[in-house]
């Protein structure tokens, strides 16, 4: 053996004992429960509430088949791409590597044909988790103020674009917090409120439930894409997972049959499959953006609903404004300003400025339901499934690939799912945005 390829046998065996997991500082690690709790509250927001509505777009048969299959596919996507992360990091040893930066390495390890495009792999990733983020924070806030504006029109009618106004302070104040060991209180709180709601929001809607034989069990394909969307939008909580496994003081405890991330996902599909199926036989075609609004407006337990949920939801936009906020000053910015005795300053300047954007969003188009459905078509078919197949495709090339290349083969079929999701998911819930206003 020549000195040189011992030196390789070196390296190859330096790799293999190499864990990240066991390299990585964090301030303020996350415990495996506390993890849980920001899943659950990263998913259970509004996009469980527009689960009935989505049902409308898809029948109630399909609708519960297709809620399960669009779960287990988000579920091992994610898994994919913690576990293609995990195997760049251990090949390059080093502790942690974002979702942005692991996509660029991963093509710079790939195919020859997708090397090229590792240069911009980073700013297309982060564009999309930027988007999607501050999508949610864009439904949050138009879901507080409508569900606040039923309640107030009782007594005094305003537009629901007063509403948001009145919101901006009280969001500027929650964005304030930096971390989220300070943040997984809240979550906890919001968590229970949200199981309080969803609980007296299930009693409304079991009495005096119709048959479903007075329901659609497939509805027209036509209308798939916004079920697809919706859905997607609802479960794929991309970017806080990344953040979440990351901040974790025992990472490997998120993956696993039994893992931190499978229990999560498996009790928001069961969730998001009863509440969308009830509330659809219940309320059938005039399901509307969140199921909140479909409830009596003047009753006292309906009126609580919506307090429980507008305050859950409230709570929660912290938690979806930590990752924008987390790309843009940590990636594109902290650096700049590194040296600078008002560094914090900037820092709180950058997290007011995201929450004015999101609120000029919210009241520029206060349609809740499409939102929903766009944010979720067009940034997590991307983000979601056809990004961490790439990935998947990348970290294994080229020797890795299984039998009869079938990790290649599913990868691709995974990619196409994606990209038809993003095309028809977005043009459907454009055009539907276009006639609302029309």
């Amino acid at each position: 053996m020549t000195g040189k390829d011992a030196v390789k046998e070196s390296d190859v065996i330096l790799d293999q004992n190499y864990d990240p997991h066991h390299h990585r500082t964090r301030k303020h690690p996350t415990t495996n429960f506390e993890t849980l709790v920001h899943i659950l509250k990263g998913s259970l927001g509004t996009g469980i509430l527009a689960m009935p509505q989505a049902f409308d777009n898809s029948g109630y048969v399909s609708g519960l088949i297709n809620t399960v299959l669009i779960g287990i596919l988000c579920t091992y996507c994610l898994h994919l791409l913690v576990q293609a992360q995990y195997t760049l990091c251990k090949r390059h040893r080093v502790p942690m590597m974002t979702y942005p930066i692991s996509m660029k390495v991963a093509l710079e390890e790939g195919p020859q044909a997708l090397r090229r495009f590792s240069s911009c792999a980073i700013v297309v990733v982060d564009g999309f988790l930027i988007v999607y983020q501050l999508g949610i924070c864009c439904v949050y806030i138009v879901f507080v103020a409508t569900n606040v504006k039923q309640l107030v029109d009782i007594y005094y009618p305003m537009d629901v674009k007063i509403h948001c106004l009145i919101l901006l302070v009280p969001l500027i104040a929650i964005n304030m917090i930096r971390n989220l060991k300070i943040l997984a209180p809240f979550s906890t709180f919001a968590n229970v409120l949200t199981f309080i709601g969803l609980g007296m929001t299930l009693y409304y809607i079991i009495d005096g439930i119709p048959s479903p034989s007075e329901r659609e069990m497939v509805a027209d394909i036509g209308r798939f894409p916004l079920f697809f969307g919706t859905v997607l939008f609802a479960l794929e909580a991309v970017g806080v997972i990344i953040a979440l496994e990351n901040n974790m003081e025992t990472p490997k405890s998120f993956g696993g049959y039994c893992g931190v991330l499978n229990i999560g996902m498996t009790v928001i599909v069961f969730l998001y499959a009863l509440v969308g199926f009830l509330g659809y036989i219940k309320y059938g075609p005039e399901s509307l953006g969140s199921i909140t609004l479909n409830l009596p407006p003047n009753e006292i337990m309906s009126q609580s609903i919506r307090i429980l949920f507008a305050i859950a939801i409230f709570i929660s936009y912290g938690l979806q404004c930590y990752v924008p906020v987390e790309i843009i000053w940590n990636t594109y910015l902290v650096d700049r300003y590194k040296d600078s005795a008002h560094k914090t300053s900037y820092e709180m300047l950058v997290r007011i400025t995201l929450v004015i954007i999101t609120f000029l969003l919210a009241i520029a188009i206060p349609r809740l339901g499409l939102f929903i459905s766009l944010f979720g078509a067009f940034c997590l078919s991307a983000l979601g499934i056809a990004f961490p197949a790439i990935m998947d495709i990348c970290v294994r090339w080229p020797n890795d690939m299984g039998p009869a290349k079938l990790h290649l083969w599913k990868n691709l079929i995974l990619i196409i799912l994606g990209i038809v999701g993003l095309l028809s998911g977005t043009y459907t819930s454009v055009r539907d945005i276009i006639i609302s206003f029309q």
